[in-house]
């Protein structure tokens, strides 16, 4: 039984893992390849940008959709599902006979990737109770590598082949990725790994661990019950959570839209403005492998927090003030800053007590996180248009990080997403 256990511990880790890697690759593979795109199908400058926003704004749609037939279906027949949709629509768009049908098969596949970005922690939190902290580690980074790897490999493989070839060529890997949770889903069921053998023989699953009722959150334990509705939109824990997602992500995508910008009006040409873009994105790697090692440890994460929030002001205030001058070491402090991104995913998991608690503060906080992000490159742009200075667009960054560091703050604190909804009493003596 032991040898099964792991066998299975393998198979769903390695389940976990390949699907974080696909989880970004059908937005990464498009940009570089705008132009080659073109020749085929038409793509205004107001079509560009309206695709750039498409990610953001599916994400958060589907996102905050998921949780609600999370109680209908199993969580790994779920994200089945949420991956075959997202090949579905990588697979359509390149057979799009116009602009329109590309456009919206796009937001098909991106619609599969929102789904997906909610299911993932409430898996983690099923297969790997005693795990979290690693398991995110690797799936965050797993994310990254699909973000870093599309976009640097699109344009070779359009070269040798197609541009259809290179954008449909990572449906691929989302094959490679159903394989291991098709195994699971028809193999014999027995219990999941992390769970101890007491709870196996009671056949109460892995979430025995997840679910138990004592868990010492404040100086002394105390007993909560687990409420049967939990209205996220009256809780403190799930708005905390969604402004520190939802602000980092806001920060990343007007750094990622608006960086070269920055650089090439400073005077940086635009292979050097390219290599310090690069330099920002690199950062999110180690970041994504050693913050939530780091912070599964801490009981209370916000100082963490603060140091990131140091860097972006820091990094912010040298790209403002002197962005020609030190400019690798502006980029670096901001780029250092998105650390927050894989702690707010770790602590979907740390705040909350059961597997449904995880999935409803996931599609929450990342649902309206990610809608709350659109409005980054598009408000940072408009404040630049109508202001002629990158000094006001910079300022309305700083007011978001108030809001990441307000958000930090409720979410750090060592309260269950479920406390919201319970009255806590002390355990009778």
């Amino acid at each position: 039984m032991g040898a099964r256990v792991k066998q299975r511990a393998w198979l769903f880790a390695a389940a976990i893992i390949l699907t974080a890697l696909t989880l970004r690759a059908a937005v990464t593979v498009v940009p570089p390849l705008i132009s080659t795109i073109n020749n085929d199908l038409p793509l205004t400058p107001a079509t560009i940008g309206f695709l750039g926003m498409l990610p953001t704004a599916a994400f958060g749609l589907f996102g905050f959709l998921t949780p609600y037939v999370i109680r209908w279906a199993s969580l790994e027949r779920l994200i089945v599902i949420a991956v075959l949709v997202g090949m579905v629509g990588q697979l359509a768009r390149v057979m799009a006979p116009n602009t329109m049908l590309f456009l919206v098969f796009s937001v098909v596949a991106f619609g599969g990737l929102g789904a997906g970005n909610v299911l993932l922690p409430p898996l983690v939190k099923k297969h790997f109770p005693t795990k979290i902290g690693l398991m995110t580690a690797l799936y965050v980074t797993a994310i990254s590598v699909g973000t870093a790897l599309p976009a640097q490999l699109s344009v070779p493989v359009a070269d040798a082949t197609n541009w259809q070839f290179s954008l449909a060529s990572w449906a691929g890997i989302s094959t490679i990725a159903l394989i291991p949770w098709l195994v699971a889903l028809f193999s014999q069921r027995t219990p999941s790994p992390g769970t101890t053998a007491s709870a196996a023989s009671a056949g109460t699953g892995p979430s025995a661990v997840v679910l138990a009722q004592e868990l010492r959150v404040h100086s002394s334990p105390v007993h909560v019950a687990v409420p049967e509705k939990m209205n996220l939109w009256k809780s403190p824990t799930a708005w905390g959570l969604t402004f520190m997602f939802g602000c980092t992500s806001l920060n990343t995508y007007a750094m990622f839209a608006w960086l070269p910008e920055i650089l090439t009006q400073a005077g940086l040409d635009r292979g050097q403005a390219g290599s310090m873009l690069a330099l920002f994105a690199a950062l999110g790697l180690p970041l994504s492998l050693c913050i939530p090692l780091i912070a599964a440890k801490m009981r209370n994460p916000f100082p963490a927090v603060v140091v990131m929030l140091g860097c972006f002001v820091a990094g912010y205030l040298g790209l403002l003030l002197a962005p020609a001058n030190g400019t690798w070491l502006w980029v670096a402090l901001a780029g250092l800053g998105p650390g927050t991104f894989p702690l707010s995913l770790l602590l979907i998991n740390h705040r909350t007590r059961t597997q449904l608690g995880a999935g409803a503060l996931s599609g929450f906080s990342q649902g309206m996180g990610y809608t709350l992000a659109c409005a980054g490159p598009l408000f940072f742009g408009l404040l630049r248009q109508s202001t002629g200075s990158w000094t006001v667009p910079f300022v309305f960054l700083f007011a978001t990080l108030v809001l990441l560091g307000a958000g930090a703050w409720i979410i750090c604190r060592p309260k269950m997403l479920e406390d919201d909804f319970a009255e806590a009493r002390p355990i009778p003596a």
